[in-house]
């Protein structure tokens, strides 16, 4: 396939060859002019008329058209459209009446935008930018701006794209902007469309930018109650002398997302969740007991809010992989690589066996580490975590648990007949495989064959 920006001015060409004009919007320029690799391009098609740009893309190859009143027409990486004029009609991103007009003039479509730098066009054919809404003075000065305070409310989940565009860009919301987005109403927002852009910020350099900026604009205390608990809750200055659990959560975040790029997305998604709420349970568990602060028991306490949260953003299973189970294993069993590392003669191999049942014991010790660094000023050692993680992969649990060497056909070869039994003894021999009392698969047919004579 060849390049998408050959691809885009053949487009473009063909475009002004029956007398309209094609230009690239949106993520794409912004990201060129900040010297970024950006992967789609969207290309916004003006002074043709939809049916003969159907016509003309449909010569470009296998053309997918998504929408149903306004079209965008997909060319693999590239979106093509008309410039759309669209109505509020009801509530939620849903509700809009949505028409495309050909006849549009740039700096109108422009003005459509939500935010200024993402408001420029770039003409591929001639080089030229075409800025009616001062994007670019806007990209040099790290500054976002709406572009019309009038028509931005109209999409709640604009304030939630400022929050991530902030993050992501490290970009300062202006003082209009901050009023225009407090005032919005957030309530209509369904959840996969929350997630979309929560996970845009997780992803950025510093996420902690684009959470401080959401509880700034009660955008946490309207969506995520979970998260708003943690503001202003006390910590111990000893171990915490950075400050509240918020303080600290937005550390560890920033110190996860240092510590995922080597990992598949659906994993690198369980370290940033995990590292948002592991410390979910404080606000119900902190007390001022014997001079100290204390939070006795947060990790368990911690699990209820987590699948609250995750259920606000409707976060399961991604890519068959359990997000879900993973993160809340990482927020009840996240002070276990300290704890267990301070009693680390008496931690046996099942421990760690087991442990890996209920969690992925390298994310588990990335967000354990991420925990233990993001204290600063502080400085604290993080020994604990390199020994948990070194004998996880020793005994081969840093990523599963160990897989039952006995199986229910093993048991029929021996002459039992399908049941209750079967699973019964599967578990008890599992269970002496975990404490190492079963090393090979005839140790295991062996305990299988004394549990059977025990029965008989």
């Amino acid at each position: 396939m060849a390049d998408p920006l050959e691809r885009t001015r053949a487009i473009a060409l063909a475009v002004r060859a029956a007398g309209g004009r094609a230009l690239v919007v949106g993520g794409w320029v912004r990201d060129r002019l900040l010297g970024r690799q950006a992967s789609n391009v969207d290309l916004e098609v003006f002074g043709i008329q939809p049916a003969r740009l159907r016509a003309i893309l449909e010569t470009f190859g296998a053309l997918e058209a998504v929408g149903e009143s306004f079209q965008v027409y997909k060319l693999g990486d590239i979106d093509v459209s008309l410039p759309r004029r669209d109505s509020k009609a009801g509530r939620g991103h849903r509700g809009f009446l949505v028409v495309g007009d050909p006849d549009m003039p740039v700096e109108e479509a422009a003005r459509r935008r939500d935010f200024t730098v993402n408001a420029i066009s770039w003409d591929p054919l001639t080089g030229e930018y075409l800025d009616p809404a001062g994007g670019r003075a806007d990209l040099a000065h790290r500054r976002l701006r709406v572009v019309d305070p009038a028509t931005f409310p109209d999409d709640s989940l604009r304030v939630l794209r400022a929050i991530q565009l902030a993050a992501r860009f490290e970009l300062a919301l202006d003082d209009q902007a901050r009023t225009v987005c407090r005032a919005v109403g957030l309530d209509d927002l369904p959840a996969e469309r929350v997630w979309g852009e929560i996970e845009k910020l997780l992803f950025a350099p510093r996420p902690s930018i684009g959470l401080a900026l959401a509880l700034e604009l009660g955008v946490v205390a309207r969506l995520f109650p979970e998260l708003q608990a943690l503001a202003g809750c006390p910590q111990e200055p000893e171990w915490h002398p950075e400050g509240d659990v918020w303080v600290h959560t937005l550390q560890v975040v920033d110190q996860a997302r240092t510590r995922i790029d080597d990992l598949p997305r659906p994993q690198q998604i369980a370290v940033m969740l995990g590292a948002l709420c592991h410390d979910l349970g404080k606000p119900a568990t902190t007390a001022f007991s014997d001079g100290r602060i204390r939070s006795i028991d947060h990790e368990d306490r911690g699990v209820e809010p987590t699948h609250a949260l995750l259920n606000r953003l409707n976060v399961n299973a991604i890519a068959g992989y359990d997000v879900r189970a993973q993160v809340a294993g990482i927020t009840a069993h996240h002070l276990k690589p300290g704890s267990w590392y301070k009693v680390r003669g008496e931690i046996g191999d099942g421990a760690f066996r087991r442990l890996a049942l209920k969690v992925d014991l390298e994310l588990l010790a990335r967000v354990a580490r991420s925990d233990c660094l993001g204290r600063a000023p502080g400085r604290f050692d993080c020994t604990a975590m390199d020994w948990f993680l070194e004998r996880a992969r020793r005994l081969g649990v840093d990523r599963r648990p160990p897989a039952p060497m006995l199986l229910g056909r093993h048991l029929l070869a021996l002459g039992l007949t399908p049941g209750p039994r079967i699973g019964e003894i599967l578990a008890a021999v599992y269970e002496q495989q975990l404490d190492g009392a079963v090393a090979s698969l005839d140790e295991a047919i062996a305990r299988a064959q004394e549990l059977l004579g025990q029965r008989r």
